[in-house]
């Protein structure tokens, strides 16, 4: 059996070896249209600032390595450039001289990736503006930035007795992964950064109100944000300088642009060989990676794949799933029956410390979905014990159905990244298992007083959740007042920081002796900063016969929905 393998990198390195694990025998052909088959474009942003200083530390595999560990015929600087079906042939063209070479298959698996989104603008070809895909582009980037002539080296003023060199100015354009994490390395690089983002928020996947989080996070660490305004054109100054124009028409200057509006699937070769395309313009594959064609199999970031939660069509750009799915295709190969279970886009992004997670679906789905029996709880437990020094507030967002508490989705932001990522690890694998809320109360994790509290920020996600569905904390968010008695029950002294216009205050610790100035023929609303002690109040309140509804999140969501 011949396999002919489209691509390298995730998905097309990882089904290569592992069919050569399931399939001593077979004939593996593996080609890659840039100079490396298998490399860490996650990385890419940190080699450009050195935090990752070593180029070669970004190559997880060589051709050498597939040759010699794995008897696997690797062709570097080889561009698949068409498929006839019919006689089972790619059509494979050497970059370098032009040569074409008609490769049959028996099968034929590819993995293209996905290219950059480069809008035609005027001046997007101008020097100093760059894409981060490839190993290199964060050379050519990282050339220029380090250059000794021209515009960043040789320009200074004067000032007193001395020249000083004027700061250099990135614009990053796209608020995605790329987007910020390239913003943030610009930034540990020296650089004075602007990120210009179309959309009124960063990181799509996020709801509005967690994209604040990481918003103000961003800008306390000195990144201008532009929100809601998208880039216009490019123009050259003097100098080797840009100044780079929006929609709105403002102006920004800069030294050096980044491109990182986001990634399309790759799918020429698919379209042009006649393979179906699914609705979001990805290839259209089953569950066992087959394409329409039944000897062609496509893998990674140009397929399109199911929603785990939803089951809808979706396009899920990330190395786990390209992984997972690259076996798949290999154990399909070898006769094994293996099948990809969907996609709960599971991710993070790490920022100046800080860390944004999440998993499953988000609030913005299923109301674009029209679901409507979901329910949704803030909570703001810190990374752990509150006793132990370094502990930092997480902000989370839980979904989940008001019919049976199934967990839908978990949102994320917190200062203490690696508490963000253990938390978020932990709930996409009760995503993927079918767990309810009820299962999180139950979660027995790791506890010592450095890493957790007793009560982990897990458990008490589910222990909030069931309080709602069992109907021990009737819960209401903000802007769905509806004419309610608002009841703040915190201390005074907190109101002279922020406060809510027409709520009355009564501390908790002197509710139950002032009951009988509320009323009892309207809804209670009851708020407190965290909604903690909200929840106190209202199971006083209900036992004492009153209509009451806890607040979620308290005034820290209020903070996030107010903007």
């Amino acid at each position: 059996m011949k396999v002919v393998i489209v691509g390298g990198v995730a998905g097309g390195a990882s089904c290569a070896a592992r069919l050569r694990r399931l399939d001593e025998q077979a004939q593996i052909v593996m080609v890659e249209r840039g100079p490396y088959v298998s490399y860490a474009n996650c990385g890419l942003p940190y080699h450009v600032s050195g935090v990752i200083e070593q180029e070669s530390a970004l190559l997880v595999a060589s051709p050498q390595l597939f040759r010699t560990n794995f008897n696997i015929d690797v062709r570097t600087g080889c561009e698949a450039i068409a498929i006839s079906r019919a006689d089972k042939t790619v059509a494979l063209r050497d970059v370098a001289t032009g040569d074409v070479v008609h490769e049959p298959y028996d099968k034929l698996v590819l993995a293209p990736g996905a290219a950059s989104v480069r809008p035609r603008l005027p001046g997007v070809d101008l020097p100093g503006i760059f894409e981060v895909r490839t190993v290199p582009d964060a050379r050519a980037i990282r050339a220029w930035l380090n250059r000794e002539t021209g515009a960043l080296a040789g320009m200074y003023s004067y000032s007193g007795t001395q020249f000083v060199k004027p700061e250099r100015r990135a614009v990053v354009i796209g608020g995605g992964f790329i987007g910020l994490e390239m913003a943030e390395n610009l930034a540990h690089a020296g650089l004075d950064v602007t990120l210009l983002e179309m959309q009124d928020q960063v990181l799509a996947p996020l709801d509005p109100e967690m994209a604040r989080l990481v918003e103000e996070h961003l800008e306390r660490h000195g990144v201008r944000l532009v929100l809601a305004d998208g880039v216009a054109a490019f123009r050259a100054v003097a100098g080797e300088s840009l100044e780079v124009d929006t929609i709105s028409g403002r102006t920004f200057p800069a030294d050096i642009a980044i491109l990182a509006l986001g990634v399309r699937p790759d799918t020429t070769l698919a379209r042009a060989a006649g393979l179906a395309v699914g609705p979001r313009g990805g290839i259209k594959v089953d569950d066992s990676m087959h394409t329409s064609d039944p000897h062609i199999l496509a893998v990674g970031d140009a397929v399109e794949v199911a929603d785990y939660v939803t089951g809808e069509a979706s396009l899920v750009a990330l190395a786990g799933p390209a992984n997972r799915q690259g076996r798949i295709a290999a154990d399909v190969i070898a006769g094994r029956p293996s099948r990809f279970r969907g996609s709960q886009g599971t991710s993070i992004i790490g920022l100046f410390g800080a860390a944004a997670a999440w998993t499953g679906v988000s609030e913005k789905t299923l109301q674009r979905r029209g679901d409507t029996d979901y329910e949704k709880i803030y909570l703001f437990p810190n990374s752990r014990a509150g006793y132990y020094p370094g502990a930092k507030m997480l902000g989370m967002k839980v979904l989940f159905p008001r019919s049976d508490g199934r967990l839908l989705g978990v949102q994320a932001f917190g200062e203490d990244g690696p508490a963000v990522d253990k938390r978020i690890s932990t709930l996409a694998m009760a995503l993927q298992m079918g767990a309810t809320v009820y299962d999180l109360e139950e979660a027995e994790l790791c506890y010592a007083p450095q890493f957790g509290s007793a009560k982990d920020p897990v458990n008490f996600a589910g222990m909030v959740a069931a309080d709602v569905l069992r109907g021990d904390m009737p819960l209401t968010h903000w802007g769905v007042e509806d004419g309610a008695f608002l009841l703040d029950v915190r201390q005074p002294v907190e109101l002279t920081v922020e406060h809510v216009q027409g709520a009355v205050n009564i501390p908790l610790g002197e509710l139950r002796q002032r009951l009988g100035e509320l009323p009892r023929d309207r809804d209670i609303h009851v708020i407190c900063r965290s909604a903690q002690r909200a929840y106190y109040a209202t199971r006083i309140l209900i036992q004492n016969g009153f209509r009451a509804r806890n607040i979620s999140g308290g005034m820290l969501s209020r903070a996030l929905s107010t903007g």
